[in-house]
């Protein structure tokens, strides 16, 4: 069942874009609207994913960045999240104005990670590509990828595990160690079908 309806998802990433497009051309960090949806003011983890709307699906990420854990209302988090991925993702320099009519802006609302549990070697049967993203820890060093990460990109349940231990800065086959955390969690995924235009829930399967 939906935590999150779709016009509340709409609503975030109109938002979204909102917070990238006047942070970009202005420097400034709005904020929540007067008519945000009281339930938008629940805290609830969330990422902001920009793409430019002309590279390969596999080549498109502008930007990612968001809180896994619920520390902020979604509204403001969303927006703390639409900034960052533009501005501070450090895999990529800031966006640029020039940029902003080629991005399509997608909010991830997740569900707080709960641990894998059992064996190392069963983790692969305790997750589901399609259903659940991932967050790996061990020591000072983590790693979260989306759900729709791996179905992007074509990995099964064992692939998106060394991923994401990749991901986390760890060797890849760090998930088979004991001493690793694996949490898994849902996300409801909403995008822009192109720049500014209509929003759709963005299904996994």
């Amino acid at each position: 069942m939906y935590r999150i309806k779709d016009e509340w998802g709409e609503f975030l990433v109109r938002l979204a874009r909102k917070a990238v497009e006047e942070y970009v051309r202005h420097g400034k960090t709005i904020e929540p609207p007067e008519d945000t949806p009281p339930e938008l003011w629940e805290k609830m983890g969330v990422f902001v994913t920009l793409n430019n709307r002309h590279a390969p699906p596999q080549m498109a990420l502008r930007g990612c960045i968001g809180f896994p854990l619920p520390i902020y209302p979604l509204v403001e988090a969303t927006i703390k999240a639409a900034i960052y991925a533009a501005v501070d993702d450090p895999r990529f320099p800031p966006v640029r104005e020039s940029e902003l009519d080629d991005l399509v802006v997608e909010v991830s609302v997740l569900t707080p990670p709960e641990p894998v549990e059992g064996s190392p070697e069963e983790r692969p049967k305790k997750i589901k590509v399609g259903r659940d993203g991932l967050l790996i820890e061990k020591g000072i060093y983590s790693g979260l990828l989306l759900p729709q990460v791996p179905i992007e990109w074509g990995w099964d349940e064992e692939e998106f595990l060394a991923q994401t231990c990749w991901k986390a800065g760890l060797p890849p086959d760090c998930w088979l160690d004991p001493d690793t955390k694996v949490y898994r969690f849902t996300a409801e995924i909403f995008e822009e079908e192109y720049p500014r235009g209509p929003v759709r829930r963005k299904p996994l399967v």
